[in-house]
C-alpha cells in the first residue's frame, strides 16, 4: 500500500466514532462503507489527488454517509464519492433518493423515466399513474423531451411530477459542475450521465410533495448546498388553513360523485402548486368520507312509517 493510500485509509477509519454518533440507519456497517470509500477514491488518480490535498473533505463525506443513511455499495447504486470543486463529495443518485423515501416510509414505490420524442406519454389525473408507452427495441426513439417520476404513497395515492428537458437544462446550467465543464471542459455527470442527472433533478423537485421524512430532507439539503447541484435552497413547507378549508368545504357540499371528482382534481391542482401536504391530507380525508356517503343510498321509508 502506497503512503498516499495509507494516509487516506487512516483518515477514513478515523471517522469511526463520528460515523457511529450520527448514524441514522443501523443496517449500515462502518467497516464495509469504509472499504467502499477507500476503493472508490483510490481507483481514480484525480480523486486521490484531491483527497490528499483536501483530507477534511474525505472525512466530511464519509460522515455524511452515516448522517443521511445511504450506502456506497456499488451494487445498490445509491451513492458515490466524487471529485468536485476541489474536494471529495458524497453524491447521491436518483435511485438513492427514491430508496431513502421508501426506506423511511414516505412512499411505497417509485419510478423515474425519460420520455423521448417518439414515445407516447399522457397524464391521467392527479391521483392516477401516467401512461407511458414505447417500443423497448426501437433503435431510435428520438431526442429526450422530458422526464417524470411517479410514486405511490403509503395511502395508495399516485403522485406524478414531470419536467421538460428545457426545465432540466435550466437547473443544469446553474450547477457548478456544468459551469466547470463549459468553462474548462472538466468532465461531470451532466456530460457523462445526462439521463441519470435528469431523473435526479425531477426526483428532487417531486419530493417536495411527498410525505416528509428527516433523512430525505437531509439528503436533498446536502445536494443543494454542499453538492452544488443547482436547486435553490429548500423552502419551508406551506401550511395554509384557508386553502385546505376552501377545498374541504367544496368536497363536503358536493352532491354527486362526478362533482366530487371534479373537486378532488381541481383541489389537488391548486394544492400541488404550493406543495401543501397538510392541505392535501385534509382534502383527501374529506373526499374519501364524502365519496363513501354518496355511494351509500339512503334507505327507503317503510310503508306507513312517518318520515
Amino acid at each position: 500500500m502506497s503512503n498516499a493510500v495509507a494516509v487516506i485509509a487512516q483518515d477514513i477509519y478515523s471517522t469511526r466514532d463520528s460515523f457511529s454518533s450520527v448514524l441514522t440507519d443501523r443496517s449500515l456497517n462502518f467497516e464495509r462503507e469504509a472499504e467502499f470509500a477507500i476503493q472508490t477514491i483510490t481507483a481514480n488518480d484525480y480523486s486521490m489527488k484531491l483527497a490528499t490535498q483536501n483530507r477534511q473533505s474525505v472525512i466530511n463525506a464519509v460522515t455524511n454517509i452515516a448522517a443521511i443513511g445511504i450506502s456506497l455499495n456499488p451494487a445498490k447504486k445509491q451513492a458515490y464519492l466524487v471529485p468536485r470543486d476541489g474536494k471529495i463529495c458524497l453524491d447521491i443518485s436518483y435511485i438513492g433518493l427514491m430508496d431513502l423515501a421508501m426506506a423511511t416510509g414516505a412512499i411505497r414505490w417509485a419510478q423515474a423515466e425519460l420520455v423521448y420524442a417518439s414515445d407516447s406519454f399522457s397524464l391521467n389525473g392527479f391521483d392516477k399513474p401516467p401512461t407511458h408507452s414505447y417500443s423497448p427495441f426501437s433503435k431510435d426513439r428520438g431526442e429526450v423531451v422530458g422526464v417524470y417520476v411517479v410514486v405511490k404513497t403509503a395511502d395508495g395515492d399516485y403522485l406524478t411530477e414531470t419536467m421538460s428537458i428545457d426545465e432540466v437544462n435550466a437547473i443544469r446550467d446553474r450547477s457548478s459542475a456544468w459551469r466547470a465543464y463549459v468553462d474548462k471542459k472538466k468532465s461531470c455527470p451532466w456530460v457523462t450521465d445526462p439521463g441519470e442527472m435528469a431523473k435526479k433533478t425531477c426526483v428532487k423537485r417531486a419530493y417536495k410533495f411527498w410525505p416528509k421524512t428527516e433523512r430525505l430532507e437531509e439528503a436533498i439539503h446536502y445536494l443543494n448546498t454542499e453538492g452544488n447541484e443547482g436547486l435553490q435552497p429548500l423552502n419551508k413547507p406551506v401550511n395554509d388553513p384557508d386553502l385546505a378549508r376552501q377545498w374541504v368545504d367544496q368536497a363536503v357540499n358536493a352532491q354527486t360523485l362526478d362533482a366530487l371528482q371534479q373537486v378532488w382534481q381541481a383541489g389537488l391542482a391548486a394544492i400541488k402548486q404550493v406543495k401543501d401536504m397538510a392541505a392535501y391530507s385534509q382534502l383527501k380525508t374529506a373526499v374519501e368520507k364524502r365519496r363513501s356517503e354518496l355511494a351509500t343510498p339512503e334507505p327507503e321509508p317503510i310503508e306507513g312509517e312517518t318520515v
